[in-house]
């Protein structure tokens, strides 16, 4: 039995809850979280483990053989730094930290170690993502050349003390929610960014909110182009108030001979829908000018579990296999975790500057 402890109770660490508790072999033995009523949620979902309301307090008490960070973007580094130097397995959320120099100062700290870091980019592991990968694979659209992903969703949800209404403390939604995307990129196309260019604003979303005075300063609405190594490019469409979208994200590779598009719902959860609830991934060819659609269909204990489509399911199975085997590196590294921050870091900054990033010799 593998033992984990979560540092943070909310939402996202609740679906990891209730993914572990799926999953042989795994169980919450800890979690730490300040906010009483995040700790008391945790509790309903993990009757047996032991509850902190400080994550040092937990790692004191040595109950767990992994940890999972799920606290608030700008504690990752922070946390990290009392975590790695334990060597225990560790799946950090998204994104690592909030900046590239925080990013660099953890990658440092972490050489030598034994124990794994993983990055928990789920959006890899969701199964139309994984048939997308398998049929780029398989040759089915020749050379890919371009990758367009387009996510039109609800805005972001509450948070407990609203961390994730400013960019000083998300990294900006560049960062905190398009890490995913970035990293898809990299995964799909197979190459590492060199140019960045972006056009985004907040024009709708928390704009009536205030905090001590504040206004909420994120993106709720962004294009962005990255331009690769391989001469390849990707494109992201966000829209971050677009509630009830059929599709909430569509990703598109092109090829020289076809395009794979997969196709994924939103959450019930977020949506209140229950009639739709599987992905589909389409197949077209330019010499046959027909399109194949199929349902990709997941098992619905795994949508009732979480907010990404089963994702965050597979992804502790393969973390899992990791942790027991004692060897191995991650699937999603640091480095990952580190280029997802700065391509984000970067359209962040395009989008202030109008200018065009370029992002060669970072990494």
């Amino acid at each position: 039995m593998v033992r984990y402890g979560l540092i943070g109770a909310g939402t996202m660490a609740q679906e990891h809850i209730r993914n572990l508790a799926l999953i042989g072999g795994a169980e919450v033995a800890a979690f730490a979280d300040p906010d009483e009523s995040m700790r008391s949620c945790a509790a309903r979902l993990a009757p047996n483990a032991n509850g902190f309301a400080d994550y040092r307090e937990m790692i004191s008490a040595d109950l767990c053989d992994a940890y999972v960070i799920a606290a608030p973007n700008d504690l990752h580094h922070g946390i990290l730094l009392d975590v790695l130097p334990g060597n225990k397995a560790v799946l950090c959320e998204k994104p690592l930290c909030t900046t590239a120099d925080h990013c660099r100062e953890i990658l440092a700290r972490a050489e030598g170690r034994s124990a794994p870091v993983w990055v928990a980019m789920e959006y890899r592991y969701m199964p139309p993502l994984r048939r997308l990968l398998d049929e780029r694979d398989a040759g089915r659209i020749g050379t890919p050349r371009m990758f367009a992903i387009r996510e039109h969703r609800f805005p972001f949800l509450r948070k407990v003390d609203d961390w994730n209404r400013f960019s000083g403390r998300t990294g900006g939604t560049l960062v905190e929610k398009c890490c995913h995307f970035w990293d898809l990129m990299r995964l799909v196309l197979e190459s590492d960014p060199v140019r960045v260019f972006a056009s985004g604003a907040g024009d709708v979303n928390h704009l009536d909110e205030s905090y001590a005075g504040r206004v909420p300063d994120i993106i709720d609405n962004a294009y962005a182009i990255v331009e690769f190594e391989n001469g390849t490019r990707g494109m992201l469409d966000l829209c971050m108030f677009a509630e009830g979208t059929y599709w909430q994200e569509l990703l598109t590779l092109s090829g020289d001979h076809g395009r794979i598009e997969a196709r994924v719902p939103a959450a019930a959860a977020h949506t209140g829908e229950t009639a739709h609830r599987h992905a589909e991934v389409a197949i077209s060819s330019r010499e046959t000018l027909v399109e194949v659609v199929e349902t990709v269909e997941v098992d619905e204990k795994l949508l009732d579990a979480g907010a990404h489509y089963g994702s965050t399911f597979y992804q502790h199975e393969r973390f899992l296999e990791l942790v027991r085997g004692g060897r191995g590196n991650p699937e999603v590294s640091l480095m990952d975790g580190y280029w997802s921050v700065i391509v984000g870091e970067a359209a962040e900054e395009s989008v202030r500057t109008g200018q065009v990033i370029d992002l060669r010799g970072l990494a």
